[in-house]
């Protein structure tokens, strides 16, 4: 069966990694270029997103909320050099990135998966942990099949053989990134080093994947029911291509069926929201909501793991110890026990993600290392009182015998 697409996206998410000293440079260069602007957020134009996340998951991600009119103007005012020492400050900071207009024509290739990149963000959280979303659309194409190989070839396409010119007839239709080596260009200068990344084993090499897929609704409606485009589905959900024969990946995976023609679904490898035009909301509220709510969901319990490996890491090597158990404390505090959102099916997506990505083992290794380092300077500092208390004693024994004698 060839399931017909009518609307469909694809972010491909690369993670990557600033080093603490140099991230004010870094956004300094990102305040310079020219194609990049600073994403500045209004409670009038975002109100979605201001109402859909808790207070302080608000304020960490999106501060620019916190600004009136006037301090925004003054902020606009500084210096680019003081404006990022301020951005540096912030908790996380959301540039948009724009890329040259599409122009180059499809002429040479006529059975190739074409696609374009209509959108850039780039996130980045002060601890220098920072991601890359590349939104991207295939172009000329209905087959759902073009989207599960593109979705699945594309995800690594910065792996070092890979060959754009001929990559399996996907053909990116702009002109910057005419042949992969150039995609590749533009991603190391956005990214900078590996070096960091691969400390936190950040694979370098392969995109998550956050896909939106709304298919025609004679495929799936009240007599043509899921069960009949299942094995289609897992193959979306798990990454793959349309010619493979294995319908479930061995990872974990959750999936939410709460609506009845729609499946929102998580895997270690991205995010996918399968539905049907059956249902109007599919087309015309969930894209937008998956694209922002969903995504910035998303984005913060990518992050939330890569921290937690980074502290994890600085506690188990003996890295800035004080500094790496004064900032495992206040993450507990602002971010940890409190709630993303109120939202019923946002709280459920983000418990989803926390149990797939194995947040939860991951913040009690970090809170056990934690724990023993904590005893360990609490006994450290014991003894060094005692050993100041035993040398102030002998002090006091020598003085009073002089004082005798």
């Amino acid at each position: 069966m060839e399931l017909k697409i009518k609307y469909q996206y694809t972010y491909f998410i690369y993670p990557y990694v600033i080093k603490e000293n140099k991230y004010s440079k870094y956004l300094l260069k990102l305040l310079k270029d020219e194609n990049a602007e600073l994403r500045m957020f209004r409670k009038d134009k975002d109100l979605n997103i201001y109402s859909y996340f808790s207070y302080r998951v608000r304020n960490y991600m999106f501060p620019s909320f916190n600004l009136s009119k006037t301090k925004r103007a003054k902020f606009e005012e500084l210096p680019l050099e003081t404006r990022s020492a301020i951005l540096s400050q912030n908790q996380c900071t959301i540039f948009d990135y724009t890329i040259k207009k599409d122009i180059q024509g499809k002429v040479t290739e006529k059975n190739g998966i074409f696609f374009k990149i209509p959108k850039i963000q780039i996130i980045c959280f002060n601890t220098g942990i920072c991601f890359l979303c590349i939104k991207t659309n295939i172009e000329d194409s209905d087959k759902f099949s073009d989207l599960l190989n593109f979705n699945y070839k594309f995800r690594d396409i910065n792996q070092e053989f890979s060959n754009m010119n001929n990559y399996d007839n996907i053909r990116v239709q702009t002109d910057c990134f005419d042949d992969v080596k150039y995609f590749r260009e533009f991603l190391e200068n956005m990214t900078g080093p590996s070096i960091e990344s691969m400390k936190l084993d950040i694979d370098t090499e392969r995109f998550l994947t956050y896909s939106y897929a709304c298919i025609d609704q004679e495929n799936w409606n009240n007599t043509y029911e899921f069960d009949n485009i299942k094995s289609i589905y897992m193959k979306y959900l798990n990454i793959l291509p349309s010619d493979n024969s294995v319908s479930y990946s061995k990872e974990d995976m959750k999936v939410i069926s709460k609506w009845k023609y729609a499946k929102l679904g998580v895997t270690k490898q991205g995010v996918t929201l399968f539905c049907s035009t059956y249902d109007i909301n599919n087309y015309t509220v969930f894209p937008q909501e998956f694209e922002e709510q969903y995504l910035y969901m998303y984005i913060l319990a990518l992050y939330t793991k890569l921290y937690l490996k980074k502290i994890n890491l600085e506690l188990k090597q003996g890295i800035k110890i004080k500094r790496a158990r004064k900032e495992f404390v206040k993450f507990t505090q602002t971010l940890w026990i409190n709630e993303a959102t109120s939202d019923d099916t946002g709280s459920l997506f983000y418990q989803y993600l926390k149990d797939v990505l194995e947040i939860n083992n991951l913040f009690f290794d970090t809170k056990n290392k934690y724990d023993i380092l904590y005893k360990e300077f609490n006994i450290e500092k014991s003894m060094q009182g005692i050993t100041l208390v035993a040398i102030l004693m002998v002090i006091w024994i020598i003085v009073s015998i002089i004082f005798r004698i």
